[in-house]
């Protein structure tokens, strides 16, 4: 269950599962739903990106900064396989969260 005073690095695609969007919040139920309806110019708007399939919670800001980073930092593959690893079937979250 989401709380307060978390923030949440998280990992979002489009309907064909071909573009990764990484992003931090600390409101996930919140900035999702605004990528699903288009109300952050950007990005995701441009490429459709409406399917969280991949998130991790923090205590702080700092801790989620830098696991954003390094997330970004990696590889497409090891993105892929940290997706694998949490959600095999891509499933969107988002109605779980």
């Amino acid at each position: 269950m989401l709380k307060e005073n978390q923030y949440y690095v998280y990992i979002m695609t489009n309907s064909n599962n071909t573009v990764l969007y990484t992003g931090i919040t600390n409101d996930l139920r919140k900035r999702v739903f605004e990528h699903k309806e288009k109300l952050v110019e950007g990005f995701t708007k441009k490429y459709n990106i409406t399917k969280l399939i991949y998130y991790e919670i923090f205590r702080d800001s700092y801790s989620a900064i830098s696991r954003e980073k390094k997330i970004k930092g990696g590889s497409r593959q090891r993105k892929l396989d940290l997706i694998d690893s949490f959600n095999p079937k891509w499933e969107d979250l988002y109605s779980k969260i």
